[in-house]
């Protein structure tokens, strides 16, 4: 069954969900994992491409759009709508609605910022996964 877990940024918490999310993104890769970065929108992937490039100076994550590059030599993918491509390791979700596709991933990652909306969105998907037994793990970023 797939592992869900949310991280949540703690009021003292340093940026958004899109900054946790090149964090997150930068470790998974590291440690060997393919990565389904899921946007809500097309504005919101182009945005994610562009902070992977300026995330850390010292740091490169190998990253494309889904549609725009080859996934055998991506391991970072990132995108938006119904499709994931043939993706299925690491989902990190900073869309607002559950990606329909999520249950195929080994991991889901849900990033909540400190943006009321963005946590109550956070609130509705947990309840979600809870209501179809997934088993969630929370945690909190102080950082």
């Amino acid at each position: 069954m797939t592992q869900v877990d949310f991280y949540i940024l703690g009021e003292q918490a340093r940026g958004d969900r899109f900054g946790l999310a090149c964090r997150i993104t930068e470790k998974a890769w590291q440690q060997g994992h393919r990565v389904y970065l899921h946007t809500g929108s097309d504005a919101e992937a182009r945005q994610m491409d562009k902070l992977l490039w300026t995330h850390r100076e010292e740091s490169f994550i190998p990253h494309g759009l889904l549609n725009e590059s080859d996934p055998a030599l991506t391991p970072v993918l990132i995108g938006h709508g119904e499709q994931a491509g043939d993706e299925h390791d690491v989902l990190i979700n900073i869309a607002s609605g559950v990606p329909p596709f999520f249950s195929r991933f080994t991991r889901v990652a849900e990033l909540i910022d400190n943006d009321p909306a963005v946590r109550n969105e956070g609130r509705q998907r947990y309840r979600t996964y809870r209501d179809r037994g997934y088993t969630l793990n929370t945690h909190q970023i102080d950082r």
